[in-house]
Order: structure tokens, then C-alpha cells, then sequence
């Protein structure tokens, strides 16, 4: 099936069920690993590989499949997979808020390849980013040079005025309770923010013990995995009200999901569909599908209730969305 035919099935509401994967599938030939380690979710390791140009690639997999990937040298900040520059839809939503978008949460970071791309070419921004393994993180300070980036964050000369907060926790917990704890690279590059830790309008209050301050965000990022498998307590309409509340009026919402049975299963994009279209004024469905390294295609979901519009959106009718998913179910 050609990704034309697949896009029109999409659009048509008439490919039955979509699961949501790891971040990607490479075809890539695995040559030797550097690291096995341990999670809540089994075994990751950290692969040596070469890309269809002999390029070496630097791997992290786990529950079977690729999570993030980075190049080495000149090009390390540069994303492997094409989904993470569809992030960058993000910064459509300036035009709608009127202003630069400035905070930005990503909820997952595995080897941190969206923020090192988006925080070494944009300017201004202060990105929290909230992993759930601890292992990962010190892998990706290890393998994907998230050192790197934060010792160019704390350049003067080098940072553009961006910073970056990494916070071992779990995504949903920390949108609702701002539960986590920071995990510094460098000291130097922990920022306090103040805000209402209650949602707009509510009371300032100390955090208790192991809380962590939580602004609001003109953009939230959700690419959280436990192996093969989604972060399921954040796929629910319970999980897409509190991301709600934790974004400024006008901002996005961006979720990555992946198909499954080469781009014949679509069910779980059409239940993410219905559950951010019923928190949400408007969701849009991107394509962000990699021919060089995905067996599978890729869709960025945009949930809003401002009026930006997104390049390359794929439109749907209205018996499209699927089933509402809540907590429990």
C-alpha cells in the first residue's frame, strides 16, 4: 500500500485500529551493543549501528523496539527520525498566542533528541523534560550527548537564551501534583519559575517533599513509551485534562502515535482522536512518516482549543474518531 493510499484510508475513517509503538522502527543492521540496562519496563540497550548511507547511529531500544536515535560528531544534535522535526509544528501556534512560544514540557525524553534539536535551534526557549527512568537519563548524558547539550546551555555564548530542566518522574503525576525530582547535569542550569502551582488563577502554596514547580506551558509534547507499549496513564481523557490545565489559553497539545501492521491499524489514533476532541476545541492529524527508517507510519496529533493552523494536516470526516478512552478501561 503507498503512503498516498494510506493518508486517503486515514482521512476516510475506513482503516480499522492503530496501536501506539515505540518511537520508531529502523532498518538499519544492528552491529554491537554498548549498554544493557535495566527499567521498569525490562531490558533497553544502547546499539552501535550503521543507516542505509554507513553512517554510524547510536540506538537505544527497548520492549523490542528502537525508542531514539542519535548521529555522532558534528551532527549529534540533529534528529535521526523524521517525526521528531514534526514537532516543530509547535511553533505554529506563535502566530494564534501573539508572542514567541517560550515554556515547553516534553513528557518522555529518551535519548533527548527532540530537545537537543529544538534547544541548539530556536531561541528563548526554557524546556522541562520528565522521564520516568532514572537509567535512561544517565544513558542519555552517556550515549546521546545530552552532556553536551547541557554544557552548551550553561555557555553564555553558546545557549541563545534557552535552558533546560531534566526531571526523573512520572508524566502524569507531575502534571497533576508536579511530582519528580530534578536531575541537574550541571547545577548552574536548575531554574526556579514562579507561578501558581494550583493552574491559572489559583494560590501560591510551598511544594512538599518531592514535588517540583510546574509552570504553565505554551506547548506540551507527549512521546512517553514504557517499551512497546504507550504510556497508558497518559493516553486517557483523565490525562488529556490535566495536560488541558497545564497549558496556557491558545497552546498545544502534541502527541506521537504510531501505526501498526505497516500503516493498516489505525484504531488507537481514532480513540486519541475522540478523547483530545473531547477536552480540546480542535485536534488535527499530522503525517510524519520516515521512509528511510520507519516500517510503519508515524502521526502527530495536535490538540488546541486556539484557531493555528498546522501545515500538511490531514483532514477526516466525522464518523472518524473512535472511542473516548478514560482511566480504568
Amino acid at each position: 500500500m503507498t503512503k498516498n493510499v494510506k493518508v486517503a484510508a486515514v482521512a476516510a475513517g475506513s482503516v480499522a485500529l492503530a496501536s501506539l509503538l515505540g518511537a520508531a522502527a529502523m532498518s538499519a543492521q544492528q552491529r554491537y551493543c554498548l549498554q544493557v540496562l535495566r527499567t521498569s519496563a525490562g531490558l533497553g540497550r544502547v546499539h552501535m549501528i550503521e543507516d542505509e548511507a554507513g553512517e554510524q547511529v547510536r540506538v537505544l531500544s527497548l520492549g523490542g523496539v528502537f525508542q531514539s536515535a542519535t548521529y555522532l560528531g558534528e551532527r549529534r544534535f540533529e534528529p535521526v527520525f523524521a517525526y521528531y522535526r514534526g514537532f516543530d509544528a509547535l511553533f505554529q501556534v506563535e502566530s494564534a498566542l501573539g508572542r514567541p512560544i517560550r515554556q515547553v514540557l516534553v513528557l518522555g525524553g529518551g535519548g533527548f533528541a527532540y530537545p537537543k534539536h529544538a534547544l541548539t535551534t530556536r531561541a528563548g526557549l526554557a524546556m522541562d523534560v520528565v522521564e520516568s527512568e532514572g537509567a535512561i537519563i544517565r544513558a542519555a548524558r552517556r550515549w546521546f550527548f545530552l552532556d553536551d547539550l547541557e554544557a552548551r546551555l550553561a555557555d553564555p555564548a553558546e545557549q541563545n537564551g534557552c535552558s533546560l530542566r531534566v526531571i526523573d518522574g512520572e508524566g502524569r503525576a507531575f502534571l497533576e501534583r508536579g511530582a519528580g525530582r530534578v536531575m541537574p547535569g550541571r547545577p548552574e542550569l536548575v531554574r526556579t519559575v514562579g507561578f501558581s502551582t494550583d493552574g491559572a488563577g489559583g494560590t501560591l502554596r510551598q511544594l512538599g517533599e518531592g514535588e517540583v514547580a510546574v509552570p504553565l506551558y505554551d506547548a506540551i509534547v507527549n512521546d512517553a513509551f514504557a517499551g512497546s507499549e504507550p504510556a497508558s496513564e497518559l493516553v486517557t481523557v483523565e490525562a488529556a485534562r490535566a495536560v488541558h490545565r497545564r497549558l496556557v489559553p491558545g497552546g498545544a497539545y502534541l502527541m506521537n502515535v504510531v501505526s501498526s501492521e505497516h500503516g493498516r491499524d489505525v484504531s488507537f489514533l481514532r480513540d486519541e482522536v475522540a478523547t483530545l476532541g473531547s477536552v480540546f476545541g480542535r485536534v488535527h492529524v499530522v503525517q510524519a512518516s520516515d521512509d528511510a527508517f520507519g516500517d510503519e507510519d508515524n502521526y502527530l496529533l495536535i490538540a488546541t482549543d486556539g484557531d493555528a493552523e498546522f501545515a500538511d494536516t490531514i483532514a477526516y470526516e466525522d464518523g472518524f474518531p473512535g472511542t473516548v478512552l478514560v482511566d480504568g478501561r
